[in-house]
């Protein structure tokens, strides 16, 4: 019961892409939408619109990491989806870890592929990781609150 008294801290997360799981240190764009449909007849006895929900509108995620020698599973995801008949789509589950490992909160983002990859900004007078950003499509966005 004690843990529930407590918000969730956001530095403990997992993110598992098809089979594989990777280490990320951001994970942004978590984000869904429902677009309002606004509408109104000429002979409303209202002087407004009645709304009922549209469309659902999903933001890309974005996802960054420490560059890893060697590491190009994202290069070649990225490099698969540029053939538009193609494209590698993957399930991605990104998971909020309790101090056990457990997950509490999950996000799925369904049929993901890779549409940019930003390399880290470089800087001779710099003191820090070389990070890249690698942003991700998707076609929706469930969440499970474990």
């Amino acid at each position: 019961m004690a843990d529930k008294l407590y918000p969730l801290p956001v530095f403990h997360f997992r993110v598992q892409f098809g089979t594989e799981q990777l280490g990320f240190t951001e994970v942004s764009g978590l984000t869904q939408e429902r677009q309002a449909i606004e509408y109104r007849a000429g002979d409303f006895p209202e002087y407004s619109t009645i709304k009922y929900p549209g469309m659902a509108k999903y933001t890309n995620l974005v996802f960054k990491r420490g560059v890893m020698a060697s590491d190009n599973k994202f290069f070649e995801w990225l490099n698969s989806g540029m053939k538009l008949s193609k494209v590698d789509r993957k399930d991605l589950t990104i998971s909020l870890l309790n101090e056990n490992h457990e997950p509490v909160m999950t996000w799925k983002a369904i049929r993901a592929f890779p549409v940019k990859i930003e390399g880290p900004q470089l800087k001779a007078t710099g003191n820090e990781v070389a990070i890249e950003s690698i942003e991700i499509a998707h076609e929706g966005l469930t969440i499970e609150n474990l």
